[in-house]
């Protein structure tokens, strides 16, 4: 039973701070904004919020996905940003130790989860966040059993230095900007946290699911080899794929070179 109530309580965790995300996401891409100040209030008639209209994932359903001041909808962002975090927060306690390496790997979970949303809405990857994630992770490593110091140094230099190295090429081949260079910053941060070992496989797999975005973009969009849509999201995909199945994907990866 007590192992119920603590998987619960890390339920209720991530979810209260996927509220606090929310409001992260919505301020961060605003020059000037606070994410503390003012309180919540409504994007569109800007009325303060009670705190029972603020409530994770209640709200939402209670209010029926409307203002209660102004009838205006309430994006499907809010909800889906809360659930989103609150399994993220069960499924890292189920797999880390607590506190650490739990509580690290929650924060990068948390600056995945407002890169996504950010990049996705704007196609910027704010410096706010992965500079001091690259600042953190580093520092985290110190006290982080899954991954030593060196590693996540190394992570820093390789995960920021290759794809440097792949957009300088880029661009030199085809004259046009590829990737921006938050998606630089954010592979070093991924690098950090996560350690080198982890580049080769986030960047395949986000390579190979950013092709299948881009395809999916060309025929909505039309505009052909003009189509442009966000890395950043795909960089965090991969990485949280690594993130809850390292040992599967090292193992795999380790049978494919004897193989060899």
């Amino acid at each position: 039973m007590v192992l119920y109530h603590t998987f619960l309580i890390a339920f209720v965790f991530g979810i209260i701070v996927g509220s606090f995300l929310n409001v992260a996401i919505l301020r961060i891409p605003e020059p000037g904004q606070s994410v503390v100040f003012p309180a919540s209030h409504c994007p569109s008639c800007q009325t303060p919020l009670q705190w029972y209209d603020n409530i994770p994932l209640l709200s939402f359903v209670l209010l029926r996905r409307k203002c209660r001041y102004c009838d205006c909808k309430i994006s499907w962002q809010y909800p889906l940003v809360e659930l989103t975090m609150g399994l993220l927060s069960l499924a890292l306690f189920h797999k880390f130790h607590f506190p650490s390496p739990f509580v690290g790997f929650f924060l990068f979970s948390a600056a995945l989860i407002v890169i996504i949303a950010i990049d996705f809405r704007h196609q910027l990857i704010p410096d706010i966040i992965t500079l001091p994630g690259i600042l953190l992770g580093f520092s985290l490593s110190f006290f982080n059993p899954a991954i030593s110091w060196s590693d996540s140094g190394l992570g820093i230099l390789f995960g920021g230095g290759i794809l440097f190295l792949i957009t300088y090429g880029y661009y030199l081949i085809t004259k046009r900007v590829g990737m921006g260079g938050g998606d630089i910053k954010l592979l070093a941060m991924i690098g950090a946290f996560l350690g080198y070992q982890s580049l080769p496989f986030i960047i395949f797999s986000s390579s190979l699911l950013g092709s299948l975005g881009g395809i999916i973009a060309m025929l909505q969009q039309k505009k052909g080899g003009q189509t442009v849509i966000p890395f950043g999201p795909f960089l965090a995909a991969g990485a949280f794929i690594y993130l809850f199945f390292e040992p599967q994907i090292q193992f795999y990866l380790r049978s494919l070179l004897l193989q060899k």
